[in-house]
């Protein structure tokens, strides 16, 4: 045989075998680059969208964290004026109790002093007798003289 001619067979072989594999060979191996070549397009679509959702998220949770800042800081500065009305409440309970204890207080001086000075005037009273007991070298009476014991005692 000649070389041309298995040149020219092997040329006609490879064109029928290139035709067959454009023709039933080719497509679906295009078919399953291109679905290929969509899913990765889709997965890089949905990484993006990925990436937007939790920037988004990330803005959303921002967000919130201020808001809860926020609200967080009027809550304390709610409860520190509370706090404050509170003590106030309680500094002004007090003075009144304070000075409500301080007037009992005079009270009740006022009352002792004034059992002090009738105890007193009744001791002088009886003093005064007993002086003018000794004065007058007899006895007197207590009971007999209380009327004058009782002046005594009020001059006094």
């Amino acid at each position: 045989m000649n070389i041309n001619l298995t040149l020219i067979i092997q040329m006609v072989v490879f064109g029928l075998l290139i035709w067959i594999t454009m023709r039933w060979g080719w497509p679906p191996l295009m078919a399953i680059i291109e679905e290929r070549q969509r899913k990765i397009a889709q997965g890089l679509a949905a990484a993006d969208k990925g990436e937007h959702e939790l920037a988004q998220a990330q803005e959303r949770a921002n967000e919130i964290l201020r808001e809860a800042r926020e609200r967080g800081g009027q809550i304390i500065e709610q409860a520190q004026h509370r706090a404050n009305g509170i003590l106030e409440e309680a500094r002004v309970n007090a003075n009144q109790e304070g000075q409500r204890l301080v007037a009992s207080a005079q009270q009740q001086i006022g009352l002792e002093a004034s059992r002090a000075r009738e105890s007193l005037r009744r001791e002088i009273g009886e003093f005064a007798v007993a002086a003018a007991s000794k004065l007058l070298e007899r006895e007197i009476d207590p009971r007999a003289h209380q009327e004058l014991i009782s002046k005594l005692a009020a001059q006094i």
